[in-house]
């Protein structure tokens, strides 16, 4: 079952992405690295690509701080409108966390927190 605001045929509301932000970005390169067999493709000293060695990236590591939104995992769902979902989101009482944004090649992310406090990413064409 698909909501108006959050998927639909194409885009169905599934998992679509993780991002990993550690406080330590190249030691967790190496340890999901040598723990998954992933490829790990280092954009900058703060963010790498990683997944599959035949495939495309399914996800990210990057380097929390000051500015990160979030620390530790977060899983991004597929949406047809990332400002839809969102507000849909923060109606149902989650708390907006990451404004929607760009992001190059991707499409546009939001982050949010469920009603428990659990960071939730969007991902929109």
């Amino acid at each position: 079952m698909t909501s108006a605001t959050t998927g639909n045929a194409e885009f169905p509301s599934t998992p679509a992405w993780f991002d990993i932000s550690a406080v330590d970005a190249p030691r967790a390169h190496r340890f999901y690295r040598e723990l998954f067999g992933w490829r790990v493709d280092a954009l900058d000293a703060t963010y790498a690509l990683v997944g599959a060695a035949d495939g495309e990236p399914a996800g990210g590591i990057g380097q929390s701080g000051p500015g990160s939104p979030y620390t530790g995992i977060v899983v991004y769902f597929r949406v047809a409108d990332v400002d839809l979902a969102l507000a849909k989101a923060e109606e149902l009482g989650g708390r907006r966390r990451l404004e929607p944004q760009a992001v190059p090649g991707r499409g546009r992310i939001a982050v949010f927190d469920d009603p428990d406090g659990n960071p939730v990413g969007l991902l929109g064409a």
